[in-house]
């Protein structure tokens, strides 16, 4: 099967990533860079000076299909970057960086690949996936039972999510009671909306009022609905939570959940085409930096300590299937 003329994709951001610099905590050291109240640096430059690199193992690359092997590029499919610490633009409104583009990159050099960085919406990124213009997906993609139908997955971050809300508030998320009457920011077609959702059945069930859902597409516009607010708080991916909480200087989080909700623990996981041959080496190559050490030096440069796995599992137990 010919492989697609594949390069590097990207969009204008329609968040500048310099603009969180003058909105940090404590002041930034360098335009490129954000330091935290806590002491965590944020390498925000499109030069990545610090990025993680890795030597390329035969072995494991001797387990990816000849076709990629063959073209010598791993292409890396993600969404539009508004989201740091994951997945975002450096300064120069361009480059895409963050730490699903560091792992992406670090899976590449033990492949012995060269990556391409894709941008495209959340939706188009899994049609790409589905035609094989994109090898794989590493953009914060929960593992679900519905989507192992279609897609391998090989894990690598647990999946937390967060209640970010304004920083003056003493409203406190501790379970789906807690959720009852508020207006909550989400974004379209994710597991945090689909935590909502099963929330809010469950509530309603018990005689409480449900919770107003609000949806966006984009960092920026549910930000200002929080910090002008339109919405009581916003439930996302925790680390792009703490990011924001720790940079804003107006925001908190007041609650954190798995991403699969009571039922247990989610995990975000490197997607590929199902069947496609590409998984096994994808996790021997996660495992490998697991085991020297880059793993978690990624885990580190970005802030993930409350995220790390400590082996890499082909296709684990996903998101329960939505009812009917």
């Amino acid at each position: 099967m010919p492989r697609f003329n594949r390069g590097l994709v990207v969009l204008a951001s329609a968040l500048s990533v310099a603009a969180l610099t003058l909105t940090a905590c404590s002041e930034p050291t360098a335009e490129s860079e954000v330091v935290t109240e806590s002491g965590q640096t944020f390498d925000l430059s499109p030069e990545q000076s610090t990025r993680v690199h890795a030597d390329k193992v035969d072995e494991i690359a001797a387990k990816v299909p000849q076709a990629i092997r063959d073209s010598g590029v791993l292409t890396i499919a993600g969404t539009s970057g508004t989201a740091p610490p994951l997945r975002f633009y450096a300064t120069d409104d361009t480059t895409v960086v963050g730490s699903e583009v560091d792992f992406g990159i670090l899976v590449a050099d033990i492949l012995g690949l060269k990556p391409e960085i894709t941008v495209a919406d959340w939706a188009q990124n899994f049609v790409k996936i589905d035609s094989g213009e994109n090898d794989v997906f590493i953009s914060n993609v929960t593992v679900t039972e519905e989507r192992k139908d279609k897609y391998d997955f090989a894990t690598y971050r647990l999946d937390n999510l967060a209640f970010e809300t304004q920083k003056d508030t003493d409203w406190v998320v501790n379970g789906r009671q807690d959720i009852a009457g508020k207006k909550i920011g989400v974004g379209s077609g994710t597991n945090q909306e689909q935590l909502l959702v099963e929330w809010n059945e469950a509530n309603i069930a018990d005689g409480l009022a449900p919770a107003e859902i609000a949806y966006y597409q984009n960092t920026s516009d549910y930000y200002l609905a929080l910090s002008s607010g339109r919405i009581d708080g916003y439930v996302g991916p925790n680390p792009s939570a703490v990011y924001h909480a720790a940079t804003s200087g107006d925001s908190k989080i007041i609650g954190t959940v798995s991403g699969a909700g009571d039922a247990l623990q989610g995990e975000i996981a490197v997607t590929t085409k199902k069947d496609n041959g590409l998984i096994v080496a994808i996790q021997e190559a996660i495992n490998h930096a697991i085991e020297n050490g880059d793993y978690q030096k990624v885990i580190d440069r970005w802030g993930l300590k409350d995220e790390v796995v400590t082996e890499s599992v082909v296709n684990p137990q996903g998101l329960p299937r939505k009812a009917g």
